[in-house]
Order: C-alpha cells, then structure tokens, then sequence
C-alpha cells in the first residue's frame, strides 16, 4: 500500500510538472508569434522574427514606409532633398554598418555588376516608370498580330516575369538603395557598372537619372563598393559627344572614393566605362576618341580611361581593335544568343584579346526570360534551372581565367536576368516566377560562392 501511494504521487508530481511545462513551452510560442513581423512573408515561421537578417529587413521595410509617407510632398522638392535624405539617413546607421561590415563578404573588386536606376513609382516620382512598360511589338505585322498589345499597369502587373521582394519600387527612394547595395555586397560583387545617360537623357521608357548617381555613389561607399559606367546608347553618340561625357562624369565624379580605378599592368590607375552597343558607330569615328593619334583623342590626357566594347557578332573582335577599346564585354545572358554570349566562344575571345593586348571580360547571368514585354520572344528564353544555368556561366567564364567578370544583371527585371531577391506572387492575370524551392536570395548566396571560388582560383593563376 505505502509502495502504491508513493508511485501515486510521482505519477502526480509528474503530470503536473509536464503539464507546467507545455504550459511554458505553449507561453513562449505565443510570444514567439507576437514578435512576428506584421510584413512577414507567406509561409514565414513566426520564429524567423527574432533572427538578425529578419530584424534588419523588418526595420528596412519599417524605415521605407516611413519615408513613402514623408515623399507626398512636393515632386521637385522631393527631387532636390534626395541627396540631404540620403546623407542624414547614412549618418544615422554608422554604428550598424560597421556590425554589418563584419558580417558580410569581402567585396571582389574582380567582379562587376549591372545596374539599373530607371525604376519609379507614384510615392517617390508621382507615376510608375519602368514597372508599367509597354509590351513591345514584333518587326513583322503579321507575327506582330498574334500577340498581345498595352502596357503593364503596376503594382500588381509590371513588365517583368518575376516580382521583386521589394515590390515595384522607385530607383530614388533611399531605403531601396541601400537595401540594393547591402544585397550586391552579401554576393561579394565589388563594382556596380551603373546604367547611364548624359544629364537631360534617358531610354525611350524612362526619365533622366543622372542626377541620382551622387546618392549611388554615397551608399556604394558606404558598403566599400565601388561604382563604375555603362554608358548607353544615347541619340547622337559620336566621338566628340563621348569625349564632352566622359570629361563630365570625370570632374563630377572622379573624385568620389566609391569612383572606380582599375590598376592596369602598368600600374596605372584608370577609370573605366563600359560603352553598350558600341558596334553602331563605326570604327573610324571611335578611332578619333580612343587612338593616340586620333582627332579628338583621349589618351595620354587627364580623362584617359579604359573603354570596354560590346561584342555581339565574331566580326566585331577586329572592330573593336581597330577602333582603339580597351577591352570587351559580351553582356547577354542568353547562352546561345549571340556569338559574344555563347560559352563555347570565350576561350577563342580571350586567346585574341591576349595577343592583342585587349581585356576580355565575359558576362554571366542566371537565366533569360523578357515574354513580359516580347511575348513573341520565346525562344531566347534561358530557364534558371534552380541556380544550375547560373553556376555553368560561372564555371565557363573561369575556365578563360578572365581578369574581371561581369555579371548580368543586379536589376534588369524586364529581361529576367536579375540576382535581386524576387518572391512568389499570383493576381487574377498572372503567376509571376520565382526562385522556388530555395530562398529570395538563392542567387546573391550563388554568386558568393562563385566569388569565393574565383578568387582562390585566380591566387593559382597568378602562381
């Protein structure tokens, strides 16, 4: 009996001890679910709340509604303050940003990333710009007739295949910038090659930006970035229009520490600039600009730099040459598409730019989709195949030890060939891609990896 009574009161003591403990444990869930950010993403677990990465997005998100509301005033005001706004915002995070410098990757000055600042929308520049793009038509009416006509109508329809984390958002709000560049410094990217047209000018769906490359410039170094151009192809490009432009972002920008110098092998430090579709002026008129001996000769002048041609077709190789470039780049992320962008031709690129002196610099991308706004476009589409296209660009650019590798894109939401962080997202007229089964950032994580590999690689190539 007295063995019975005690056995009794453990079962007791112990049932109730269990109990106060799934009492605790039931405590702390509620807790946990409390501290959930309101934002939090379908399917989040409501534990992710308390994890740093999550805290800082939440209080970016937090930060960005804050100065949405603030952005309702004036549109030239607006405009004018962006730079204050963006300083005040940088001097308020010092102490964070030297917790995150720690944390993140060491930027890879090798790698070079493009950027697009083209972006707007009704709280930052009082319509959307970009998101809404027109769906293009097809040069032949008869195939041209088969597809779809408009344009997109943001938020929840944009010209894009995917949808950013950030939604569609203006390239001037200043939470949105720093978000970009604390993305493009996690993937150990170094040089942003920032999209650019001559002040007054702008691609024929966009508006002037150059007055924001102060603030890229800024939150760049604020992450130990740096920036460089992509000079675009604006009406009238000519040897003396580049000339009057380079002088220009050279005074302005030059002496900026996130301005970008590339140490040649003769030890010089130059800047550089990337010239899209430069193969539409011929090379004589280049040959003006980029030869010694040239009529409007840059060399051996204060604004030298290195120029970087686009290569499309096999021919352009000696065009290229003989216009007096630099280097080239090959841009498209389509494997297949042009002869510059198939794989299979790197290692004959880099064995002609070795003999002839000339910088190779091959582009990567993690996939191509545009049926957003060609949707006669099909058959250039690159499936992503969860990270394995990414990582096989990657793999045939070392395989030509290339000296820099440019990666495309950060942002170029249109052509599907950003590494931003993009979510799932369905409305009543469509399914928008995303990076399921892995994370918003699988790609910036990729190209972290893929940096680090270079970098190890590259200390062999130079033994």
């Amino acid at each position: 009996i007295l063995n019975y009574d005690i056995m009794a009161r453990f079962r007791r003591r112990t049932c109730i001890i269990l109990l106060l403990f799934i009492l605790f444990i039931c405590s702390i869930m509620m807790a946990l679910k409390t501290l959930r950010p309101d934002r939090a993403g379908f399917g989040d677990p409501f534990g992710l709340g308390l994890l740093p990465e999550l805290q800082q997005r939440t209080v970016l998100l937090d930060s960005k509604q804050n100065s949405l509301n603030r952005a309702q005033g004036d549109t030239v005001t607006r405009v004018s303050n962006l730079h204050s706004i963006a300083v005040n915002t940088m001097k308020a995070s010092v102490s964070p940003v030297k917790k995150l410098e720690e944390e993140l990757s060491s930027p890879n000055y090798n790698f070079h990333i493009f950027y697009y600042t083209w972006y707007g929308n009704p709280q930052f520049d009082g319509k959307y710009i970009h998101w809404n793009h027109p769906l293009l038509p097809h040069w032949d009416p008869k195939i041209a007739n088969n597809y779809p006509k408009g344009r997109h109508n943001p938020p929840e329809d944009i010209g894009a295949n995917f949808y950013p984390e950030l939604g569609s958002y203006s390239s001037k709000d200043p939470t949105v910038i720093e978000a970009h560049m604390k993305q493009m410094r996690s993937a150990s990217t170094g040089v942003i090659v920032l999209s650019w047209y001559p002040p007054g000018m702008a691609d024929e769906n966009g508006e002037p930006t150059d007055d924001l490359v102060p603030v890229v410039l800024d939150y760049a170094q604020k992450y130990n970035l740096k920036v460089t151009f992509h000079i675009e192809p604006y009406k009238d490009r000519d040897d003396r229009s580049m000339y009057h432009n380079v002088k220009y972002i050279i005074d302005k920008y030059g002496s900026h520490p996130a301005f970008y110098r590339h140490k040649t092998s003769t030890g010089r430090l130059l800047p550089m600039f990337y010239v899209y579709d430069s193969y539409v002026t011929i090379p004589e008129i280049w040959a003006n600009l980029l030869t010694v001996s040239g009529s409007q000769s840059i060399r051996n002048t204060p604004y030298d730099a290195l120029f970087i041609a686009l290569l499309v077709e096999e021919r352009h190789k000696h065009d290229i040459h003989r216009s007096g470039f630099d280097g080239m780049y090959t841009y498209f992320a389509t494997n297949g598409f042009s002869y510059g962008s198939s794989h299979h031709n790197w290692a004959g690129l880099k064995a002609f730019c070795d003999s002839n002196n000339l910088m190779f610099i091959p582009s990567v991308g993690p996939g191509y989709i545009d049926t957003s706004i060609r949707p006669w476009n099909n058959h250039n589409t690159r499936n992503r195949v969860n990270g394995k296209y990414y990582e096989t660009a990657f793999s045939a650019a070392l395989l030509v030890r290339p000296e820099i590798i440019s990666i495309t894109s950060f942002n170029e939401w249109h052509e599907g060939t950003q590494i931003e962080k993009a979510v799932p997202k369905r409305t009543g007229q469509v399914v928008y891609l995303d990076y399921k089964p892995h994370k918003p950032n699988v790609y910036l994580e990729l190209t972290q990896k893929w940096s680090e590999k270079y970098r190890k690689e590259q200390e062999q190539w130079l033994m």
